[in-house]
């Protein structure tokens, strides 16, 4: 692969790439929050002669046309809610339909431009399943980054929460003072189950769909408790102290954990990423030196069976490191 290839590939995917970025800027400045709608909602009922659809750019008016049509499928919806989670636990402004819609059609261009570039139907193909991967590991690391910091806040709410009824507060108000004292994710996540039952939802709906929502196991031990204390009394601020001080050794054993599985973390990435670097340079310095392995069946075969065996030492080392606590 000659270096002004390699430099076509890297322009066709850092277009993608700004693309995805642009649209999911365009949709992150709309307003979800649930106080938000309801009050315009409000507004509209109050003022009934302003009975007109409010603007919006062309692109989000193809999108919902699309998005409308799509929903009509059963293999989309399930598709869907699949999808729901991910983006609920990353906090994405987007409706999941939105979101594989726009990650088809941002894979497809990454593919078309990529075919016409270079000239390569393989190229092209291989340039649309890059940039729908690339999608769907932002979505998880965001989920997975916003999670781990939702954890992290979970012990100093527990601590707010269990003074805060000590001093005679509601378990409401409680929920209030989160909200207003931590920053966000956790204020966010409790400010909308606050918001759920200020409307009227029951409690235990409420955190029940704060536990479906975040997907923490520390906020699931947390629901839980409360949800008996609910059942058979106690007292709760003892009950969310036990709970504080559970989570905060497993916080220390897991840093522990961390610290003494770094190697093995490092020789995985070095594992999977080394043979991929080396092959790379060797195709800029001297591309005919891998032809044979690409040409020849017995070559084809060696590369099937190193990627597999690649793969498996990944998965094992992984597997190896991934301790519970």
């Amino acid at each position: 692969m000659s270096t002004q290839m390699i430099s076509l590939l890297a322009l066709v995917f850092g277009a993608a790439v700004l693309l995805v970025i642009a649209l999911h800027r365009a949709f992150a400045g709309q307003d979800l929050d649930l106080s938000t709608r309801l009050k315009k909602f409000q507004e509209k009922v109050n003022r009934p002669e302003q009975n007109h659809q409010p603007k919006s750019s062309p692109g989000l008016r193809v999108l919902a046309s699309v998005s409308q049509t799509a929903v009509k499928f059963s293999l989309f919806n399930r598709l869907a809610r699949a999808v729901d989670k991910n983006l609920a636990g990353a906090d994405i402004p987007l409706r999941s339909e939105e979101y594989i819609i726009l990650t088809a059609g941002v894979s497809l261009l990454a593919g078309i431009l990529s075919g016409l570039v270079l000239l390569n139907v393989w190229h092209g193909i291989t340039m649309s399943a890059l940039a729908a991967v690339i999608s769907i590991v932002w979505v998880k690391t965001a989920k997975a980054r916003r999670l781990s910091k939702f954890n992290s806040q979970i012990g100093d709410a527990l601590v707010i929460m269990a003074n805060a009824l000590r001093s005679g507060f509601s378990f409401l108000q409680t929920m209030d003072m989160v909200r207003k004292e931590l920053p966000n994710p956790i204020s966010k996540e409790f400010g909308r189950t606050f918001q759920e039952m200020n409307l009227g939802t029951p409690t235990e709906e409420a955190l029940e769909n704060l536990n479906a929502r975040v997907g923490s196991d520390d906020l699931e031990l947390v629901i839980t408790a409360v949800l008996i204390q609910r059942q058979v009394g106690g007292n709760l601020a003892e009950v969310l102290d036990n709970i504080a001080d559970t989570i905060r050794e497993r916080v220390r054993i897991q840093g522990e954990i961390k610290t003494l599985t770094a190697q093995g973390r490092i020789s995985g990435i070095i594992i999977g990423v080394l043979p991929l670097l080396l092959a790379g340079v060797m195709s800029v310095i001297s591309p005919a030196y891998l032809n044979t392995l690409l040409t020849n069946p017995m070559g084809r075969a060696m590369l099937g069976i190193a990627l597999l065996m690649e793969v498996a030492g990944v998965i094992l080392i992984r597997r190896i490191i991934d301790i519970k606590v």
